[in-house]
């Protein structure tokens, strides 16, 4: 083997960048996002304050909120050729898929595509958070052959959001809900999704570029599709009784259980889950069902005897998902979309003080082939 230094899989423990927009702080479990707790951001802030924290390091003011979400509302409509891209995908198409392809499209209609400065990208970044909802939304819809729907400006983000995906407006509750959610998905320091931004950024590509392979990252089931795996688990057992019995079996079986365990939140609940679970917890009182409720604390019981792990956010923001009525494909284009602000926030970062990712290898295969085609000459 040779060894050109300290080999870590997975990168497990490597630091990758500094960076000030957040951190997980394990030795006391808070999420840090510019320096305050991400938990009581949920609880007292929503989504487009966190969009204003993370691209311009402080909340707004009351008439900087009103500009930027007026700046969101223009940037709401998609161009038509991005939704006739769209039509032209195979119906099978998932989601991500179709929001991958949206991404990537955008970049095309951008005038100012080769500017990397930090006031361009921070204008990309309100364009991207205003058009990717819309993308999300109507990628499902026009896979699914349903009607187009076009954003509804008399209402907030996270309720227009909602609306576009649904068709119909949230009561006060699903809106503060689903707004709730967006703000706790919104930035986690450095997963997978988020390092592959940075990788694709520090190359100097632009925005969208990062962000498009940011959703390839953000699909699969070890990251953001958790998820909706999640919740099919949770409709394939039906029961509390039988959900108990299916992951039971899947541990006989080894297999990987969704919605539990955290490369950094190794032995607490992810704190985030704890705000979903009660938000699952409030909309089933409302709605007079705790079937979903009980099944996932009877869950969380199997998991920690058995196998000493704990909920992360997937596993309770599914049956959240779920109780607001959306469809179970749409939850990680939901997360993704949620997560646009952190993943500019991070590109900007890295385009401002740039340094090109390059790690080297352990090399374990065979030297010297060469000299055995030498000796093999007649």
């Amino acid at each position: 083997m040779t060894t050109q230094g300290n080999y870590s899989p997975g990168l497990d423990g490597i630091i990758a960048a500094e960076t000030k927009l957040s951190f997980l702080d394990t030795v006391h479990s808070e999420i840090v996002i510019q320096g305050y707790d991400l938990i009581k951001l949920s609880e007292s802030h929503d989504y487009l304050d966190i969009v204003h924290l993370l691209l311009h390091d402080r909340f707004p003011t009351s008439e900087e909120k009103a500009i930027q979400e007026k700046t969101l509302q223009d940037e709401y409509v998609v161009p038509e050729d991005i939704l006739e891209i769209l039509k032209l995908l195979p119906k099978k198409t998932h989601p991500m898929d179709g929001l991958r392809t949206g991404i990537s499209a955008l970049a095309g209609f951008d005038p100012h595509i080769n500017d990397r400065s930090s006031t361009v990208n921070k204008k990309r970044a309100y364009t991207l958070l205003g058009k990717v909802p819309n993308i999300v939304a109507n990628s499902y819809r026009v896979l699914n052959k349903q009607e187009v729907v076009s954003p509804n400006k008399d209402l907030s983000y996270s309720a227009n959001f909602y609306y576009m995906i649904t068709g119909k407006e949230p009561s006060a509750v699903e809106e503060k809900i689903f707004d709730q959610s967006l703000v706790l998905y919104s930035e986690h320091e450095m997963p997978n999704s988020t390092f592959t931004a940075r990788v694709i950024a520090s190359t100097q590509s632009d925005l969208y570029g990062a962000l498009t392979g940011a959703v390839a990252s953000l699909k699969g089931s070890l990251h953001g599709g958790a998820n909706e795996a999640v919740m099919y688990m949770l409709l394939e057992a039906g029961t509390v009784e039988k959900f108990e019995q299916l992951l039971k079996q899947k541990l006989v079986n080894k297999e990987k259980i969704m919605g539990f365990g955290h490369r950094v939140y190794m032995k607490k609940m992810d704190p985030r889950a704890l705000i979903m679970k009660k938000a699952l917890k409030q909309l089933c009182d409302a709605k007079g069902d705790d079937l979903l409720y009980k099944m996932c604390e009877a869950g969380e019981v199997v998991m920690e005897r058995e196998k000493g792990l704990y909920p992360n956010l997937d596993y309770y923001a599914a049956p959240v998902y779920y109780m607001l009525g959306l469809p179970i494909e749409i939850y990680t284009p939901i997360f993704f979309s949620a997560r646009t602000v952190g993943l500019c926030a991070h590109v900007v970062e890295q385009h401002a003080n740039n340094r090109l990712f390059r790690p080297r290898v352990n090399y374990i295969g065979v030297r010297h082939n060469h000299n055995v085609l030498s000796n093999l000459k007649p």
